[in-house]
């Protein structure tokens, strides 16, 4: 029960951090100091990323309409393709590339010398920075792509490069790349949010697969439960906070998000270098 209680914690601070732009594997790499669970470090270490696909169906819950391409006509049943919500797909997909070939590649590679406290407190404070740069930068300017189906495949390639950077750079928050990616080329907040989160769906399940493949499929009954149960809170507590952040980003910016992450990298940094070294 105890192992069940961590689980849900893990489950909480993913559904909070995956979404919002202050990197889940920050928080992840923080919790795990304070509330270890008894599991293998390989568990572990597949379990960090499996329990973001509770954090995926949250998003295939919300966008269900904007992401399935198939529309019924309740007049005559017949069963139609939308266009816009193909080529919507067409550009996830170029936006997913780079990321996906260097995961495949390098996937062990970067864990063993990216995956640290170093390279996320660094992270965490020079991408807080870059936040505040660029929101300071374009307060006041209008936004030139306004809607989801007007991304060009030219600002997915951007804002896929920028994901890149999150997939190398632990602490770096895929979110917050993406969403930072697209707002500097002008693409409105919501619509830079909106893209993100549908571009979650095939990188985490395509990061969730790798180490599942990798972990085998021997999973005892206590690590299916602790899995499940972390997966589900994701789930639930992902739901509210999507609504929350499409919400705040209406009528707010991110400078908020930008000083949070640099108080936190400078909180890394004083736990791992001076208190637990």
């Amino acid at each position: 029960m105890v192992e069940l209680l961590k689980a849900a914690l893990f489950g909480v601070v993913e559904g909070i951090t995956e979404w919002l732009p202050v990197s889940s594997t920050g928080h992840m790499i923080l919790l795990d100091e304070f509330v270890s669970m008894h599991m293998s470090a390989m568990f572990m270490k597949m379990f960090m990323v499996v329990i973001q696909l509770g954090a995926i169906l949250a998003v295939v819950l919300l966008y269900w309409k904007t992401i399935w391409p198939f529309r019924r006509d309740p007049g005559t049943g017949k069963i139609s393709v939308d266009r816009d919500t193909i080529m919507l797909w067409c550009r996830v997909v170029v936006a997913c590339l780079p990321a996906a070939v260097v995961g495949i590649l390098a996937d062990d590679w970067l864990d063993v010398h990216f995956r640290n406290w170093q390279v996320v407190s660094v992270m965490l404070i020079l991408v807080g920075i870059a936040f505040i740069v660029i929101e300071n930068r374009n307060a006041g300017k209008k936004p030139v792509t306004k809607r989801l189906r007007d991304i060009t495949f030219r600002e997915a390639v951007i804002v896929g490069l920028f994901q890149l950077i999150a997939a190398i750079f632990p602490g770096t928050s895929r979110s917050g790349a993406t969403i930072l990616g697209g707002i500097m080329i002008e693409i409105a907040r919501p619509v830079a949010a909106q893209f993100t989160f549908i571009l979650a769906i095939p990188v985490m399940l395509g990061a969730s697969l790798l180490k599942i493949v990798k972990y085998g499929l021997a999973f005892s009954g206590m690590e299916l439960a602790v899995l499940f149960t972390g997966m589900l809170v994701a789930f639930l507590v992902s739901v509210l906070v999507i609504r929350f952040i499409m919400n705040y980003i209406r009528t707010h910016d991110f400078r908020i998000f930008g000083w949070y992450r640099i108080i936190l990298g400078l909180v890394v940094i004083l736990y791992f270098a001076l208190i637990r070294r």
